[in-house]
C-alpha cells in the first residue's frame, strides 16, 4: 500500500469518525425519541397519548426551585409520593390514591371475569376525578395534585360504617378536603367534599365550580362485541326521565338540563355518580377503544354551583355494582332505567310480568335453565287462548281453501278485483274471517320480542351453566374454526332453535292450506336468517327460542287432534244457508268499502 492510498483511507476513516459525532443525537433528542416510543405504546394500549409538555415538565421538575414551586397555589401539593389507601366490605374493595384524591381502582369480590379473575372496574392513572377552577389566577386541577390521606386501610362489615379523609391544603384555613365513607355489604361508596376558603382564591364572579370524571371500563365478558354494543353513558335529568349516549359508535353531547346522576355503565356492571346538588352544563362523551382489553373511554364534564361568599360543600354517591335490576330497583332514584327493558309494550310486558314472575321463580333456587323452562310453559299457558283461536281460524280458511280454488277457476286471476269480490263473498256467507289466524299471533308478539330485551340484559344468567352450556349469558361454541366473515363458531342451542323452527314451520304449512308457495318460502328462510344473526347472542335466550318453537310444535300437534274439519266444514255451510247468522267482521266491512271504491274509481275513469 503507497503512502497515498494510506492517507486516503486514513482521511475517509477521520471523516466518518467526525461525522458520527456530529449527527450523535443530543439528550433531549432522546428524551424526545424515548417520548415517541412511549405514546406509540400507550396508543396500542388505548390510552391517551403522552403531550408534548411531559418531557419540558420532566426537566422543569430536575431544574426547577423548590422554593419556587411552593410558592405557587398549591405548590407543596405537586410534590410528594403517590400513597393508596384501601376501604373494602364484603362486595367491593376501592384503592384512593393520595394523588388527586380520587378512587384509583375498584374491585367486585363477590364477582369474576369471564376467564375467572378477579373484577376490576376500572384501575391505573387513566381514571380521574378532580375539580377544575382557578386560584390567583393559576388553573387548578385537583386530579393532578397530592393530597394527604388522614388514616390508613379500611375493612366494615355488617352494619358498621367508617371514613377516611384525604386533604389538600393552600394553607391552614384554606383547603379542600374529600372524605370517603363505606359501610358493610354496600356497593355505595360516599363521597363527602368540603371546599373550605377556596372562595376566598377565585374570583369572587365565580358562580360555578367544574368537575371532571373521566374513565377506561375493561373488558369483563367473552363477547367484547356484545358487551360494547351494550355499553354507553345514561345519565338522569332531574325532571326524572333517563336518557342515553349512543351505544354502538362513539358520542358526545352537551346536556342543558340539570342531572341528578351521570353513569358509566357496562354490559352486566355500572360505575355511578350522583350527587344532591344537581349538575349543569354536562358535556358527556363515550369512545371505542382500540386496545381489544378496555370497552370503551368515558368523560364527564359539569358545572356545580358555588358560592364566592362562604364555604361550600357537595355530597355525592360512588354506586360500583352489577345491573342487577331488583338491585337497581332497590338502590331508588331510577337506577334501574339503566337496564334497557324494551320500549313501549315490550318494556311494560318485561317489568310487570316477566320480572316478577322470574323473581318469584329465583326464589326457588333451582337451576336457571329450569327456570327458563318454567317461565316459558307459564307464558305459554297464559297465551293459549289466543293461540287456540289463531289454530281455529286457520283451520276454517284451511276447509274453503278447496272453494277458494273453485273461484279462481271459474272467475280467472286475470279479473283481480271480481276474484277478491267473490272471494270476500264467500268469507261473507261463511263467517270467516280471513285475518283471524294472524291477529292472535300478532298480539303475542310483543312477548316474544320483550325477551329479545330481557334475556341478553339479566345479570342472574351470567355464569350460570346449563347442559353443555357454561355461560348462558353468551353464546355456547361446541364448534369453532377460524373466523370467516367475522363468525368463528357455531353455537349449538342456536342450531337446535333453527331446526325446530323450520320443524314448525313445514308442520304448519302441511297441515294448513292457507299459505302459497311463497309464503313457505318466506317462512323457511326467516329461521336461516334468524340463525345468523342469534349465533352470537345468549345462549339463554336462545334456549328460550328453542323451547318456545318445541312447545308451539306440540301445541300445533295437539290441537290439530281435537279440532275436526268436518265439523267445522258443516259449521261453514250452515252459516251460508243462514247468512244472518253470520258476523260481519270489521276486516268485511272495510275491504268492502274498499272494493266499492275501487268499483266507483274504475266507473268514473271508464266514463
Amino acid at each position: 500500500m503507497d503512502r497515498n492510498t494510506l492517507i486516503g483511507l486514513v482521511l475517509i476513516f477521520g471523516i466518518l469518525a467526525g461525522s458520527f459525532y456530529m449527527m450523535k443525537p443530543s439528550e433531549q433528542e432522546l428524551k424526545q425519541e424515548q417520548l415517541l416510543q412511549d405514546s406509540l405504546k400507550r396508543a396500542k394500549e388505548g390510552l391517551p397519548p403522552l403531550s408534548s409538555d411531559s418531557l419540558s415538565a420532566t426537566k422543569k421538575t430536575e431544574t426547577i426551585d423548590t422554593a419556587a414551586l411552593t410558592a405557587q397555589p398549591f405548590g407543596t401539593a405537586k410534590l410528594g409520593e403517590e400513597q393508596v389507601i384501601t376501604i373494602e366490605n364484603e362486595l367491593i374493595k376501592a384503592q384512593i390514591s393520595s394523588r388527586g384524591g380520587r378512587v384509583k381502582s375498584v374491585e367486585l369480590k363477590q364477582e369474576t371475569n369471564f376467564d375467572g379473575t378477579p373484577l376490576i372496574l376500572f384501575d391505573g392513572d387513566a381514571n380521574k376525578f378532580g375539580f377544575l377552577f382557578k386560584a390567583n389566577g393559576e388553573n387548578i386541577n385537583t386530579n393532578d395534585l397530592n393530597f394527604t390521606p388522614q388514616g390508613g386501610n379500611i375493612s366494615v362489615t355488617g352494619e358498621t360504617a367508617q371514613s377516611i379523609s384525604f386533604r389538600l391544603n393552600y394553607s391552614e384555613n384554606q383547603y379542600l378536603e374529600y372524605t370517603y365513607s363505606l359501610k358493610g355489604n354496600d356497593y355505595n361508596l360516599g363521597l363527602g367534599v368540603k371546599a373550605v376558603g377556596i372562595q376566598n382564591l377565585m374570583d369572587i364572579k365565580a358562580s360555578t365550580i367544574a368537575l371532571n370524571w373521566e374513565t377506561s371500563l375493561l373488558q369483563k365478558e367473552r363477547n367484547i362485541k356484545s358487551e360494547r354494543e351494550r355499553s354507553s353513558i345514561f345519565y338522569r335529568e332531574a325532571s326524572g326521565s333517563v336518557d342515553h349516549l349512543s351505544e354502538t359508535s362513539d358520542d358526545k353531547e352537551s346536556i342543558d338540563e340539570k342531572l341528578t346522576w351521570i353513569a358509566f355503565k357496562q354490559h352486566f356492571f355500572s360505575s355511578v355518580l350522583s350527587s344532591k346538588q344537581p349538575f349543569s352544563n354536562s358535556e358527556l362523551e363515550v369512545t371505542f377503544s382500540n386496545n381489544d382489553k378496555i370497552v370503551k373511554h368515558y368523560r364527564a364534564n359539569a358545572d356545580l354551583e358555588f358560592s364566592s361568599q362562604k364555604d361550600n360543600h357537595y355530597a355525592f354517591d360512588f354506586y360500583f355494582g352489577p345491573n342487577q335490576y331488583k338491585i337497581l330497583k332497590a338502590h331508588g332514584d331510577s337506577f334501574e332505567k339503566i337496564i334497557k327493558m324494551g320500549w313501549g309494550p315490550m318494556g311494560w310486558i318485561n317489568k310487570y310480568i316477566t320480572v316478577p314472575i322470574f323473581d318469584v321463580l329465583d326464589g326457588l333456587h333451582v337451576g336457571y335453565g329450569l327456570i327458563i323452562l318454567i317461565l316459558t310453559l307459564f307464558l305459554k299457558g297464559i297465551l293459549f287462548p289466543l293461540t287456540y283461536k289463531s289454530y281455529q281460524s286457520m283451520a276454517k280458511m284451511r276447509v274453503l281453501k278447496p272453494q277458494i280454488d273453485e273461484i279462481k277457476e271459474k272467475v280467472g286471476e286475470d279479473n283481480p278485483m271480481l276474484l277478491q269480490q267473490e272471494t270476500m263473498k264467500l268469507y261473507k256467507q261463511a263467517g270467516v274471517n280471513p285475518l283471524g289466524g294472524c291477529l292472535p299471533l300478532l298480539l303475542q308478539m310483543p312477548f316474544t320480542l320483550a325477551f329479545f330485551f330481557f334475556f341478553p340484559n339479566l345479570f342472574e344468567l351470567r355464569g350460570e351453566s346449563f347442559l353443555w352450556i357454561k355461560d348462558l349469558s353468551t353464546y355456547d361454541d361446541p364448534i369453532t374454526f377460524p373466523a370467516i366473515f367475522g363468525v368463528d363458531h357455531i353455537s349449538l342451542m342456536c342450531v337446535l332453535m333453527t331446526l325446530t323452527t323450520l320443524l314448525t314451520t313445514w308442520y304448519n304449512n302441511a297441515t294448513s292450506g292457507a299459505a302459497n308457495n311463497q309464503m313457505k318460502y318466506i317462512g323457511y328462510i326467516m329461521p336461516l336468517i334468524f340463525f345468523f344473526v342469534l349465533n352470537s347472542f345468549p345462549a339463554g335466550l336462545n334456549y328460550y327460542y328453542f323451547l318456545s318453537a318445541v312447545f308451539t310444535f306440540l301445541t300445533q300437534f295437539i290441537i290439530r287432534q281435537f279440532i275436526d274439519d268436518d265439523k267445522i266444514l258443516a259449521k261453514i255451510e250452515d252459516n251460508k244457508k243462514n247468512p244472518k247468522a253470520a258476523k260481519k267482521s270489521s276486516f268485511q266491512q272495510k275491504m268492502e268499502e274498499m272494493m266499492r271504491q275501487q268499483q266507483a274509481a274504475q266507473q268514473k275513469k271508464n266514463n
